[in-house]
């Protein structure tokens, strides 16, 4: 069984799926909040309990429990579909090694909040995957943010570029790079800058953007980032030399859902 915890994340899955939730346990102080949930463990015949702080560390295997576990079946990852991404194309935020499950989870948060509806992630043998770790950090950002494999990310990079622009984030000293604000307008075919008067009409829409993120330590792999029509930065002050992987995500999900 794998444990969800947090109030947040424990409706989230009510909200989304509520059929995949086998039991329910909470403390004393979260029965106000969780007995709409009873009521529907109780219609499905699935055990629900109350339970002392202590037994319910023990179920939630922590104490960052926030008062309330659901145990629900491991879900699998579905295979990304390149094709009808090429028909219908959006944009996409493709992480490539992000080993922290905690990152992880942030990013799912994030995306969630600003509405991005998908992340990729690669095959790539460091990459964290759906965790207990990482559904208490995201509070709920696995329920509303359809999280796909994209198995042979150079290859499928290539595919998608006939239908995207394709950015990768590294400090790649061999390559031109671009600012986050190329990732905006694509909608209009702007630039990503405002203008004080808009056109009188639209120009066509521009291809929106994917962006691929690395992992903290060695960044894209080689291969990935060849594969990229170009290298993105985010400016800042200079005073440190980069972001957490998480933030970095942030800043980029709300260019990206932006559009």
């Amino acid at each position: 069984m794998f444990r969800v915890a947090g109030l947040a994340a424990v409706s989230s899955l009510f909200a989304h799926e509520p059929d995949r939730v086998e039991r329910l346990f909470f403390d004393e102080r979260l029965k106000p909040a969780v007995g709409a949930y009873c009521k529907a463990m109780a219609a499905a015949r699935k055990p629900y309990r109350m339970v002392e702080a202590e037994e319910l560390a023990k179920v939630a295997g922590t104490v960052l429990h926030g008062g309330v576990v659901a145990l629900m079946a491991p879900r699998t990852l579905p295979l990304f579909d390149a094709e009808a991404a090429r028909r219908a194309p959006e944009p996409l935020l493709i992480l490539d090694g992000i080993g922290n499950p905690h990152n992880l989870g942030a990013i799912l948060r994030t995306a969630a909040f600003f509405g991005l509806p998908r992340v990729l992630v690669s095959d790539h043998p460091g990459q964290a995957l759906p965790s207990e770790a990482a559904y208490r950090v995201a509070e709920g950002g696995f329920e509303w943010v359809a999280l796909e494999r994209a198995p042979a990310l150079p290859a499928l990079l290539k595919l998608l570029r006939a239908s995207h622009r394709v950015f990768g984030t590294a400090l790649d000293q061999n390559r031109p790079t671009v600012d986050a604000g190329a990732l905006t307008g694509w909608r209009t075919g702007g630039t990503g800058q405002s203008d004080a008067k808009p056109p009188a009409a639209k120009p066509p829409a521009a291809k929106p953007p994917i962006v691929v993120l690395g992992n903290e330590e060695d960044g894209i792999p080689p291969a990935t980032l060849a594969a990229c029509d170009a290298v993105l930065t985010i400016p800042g002050s200079g005073r440190v030399q980069s972001l957490n992987v998480a933030a970095t995500a942030a800043i980029l999900i709300h260019a990206l859902a932006a559009g």
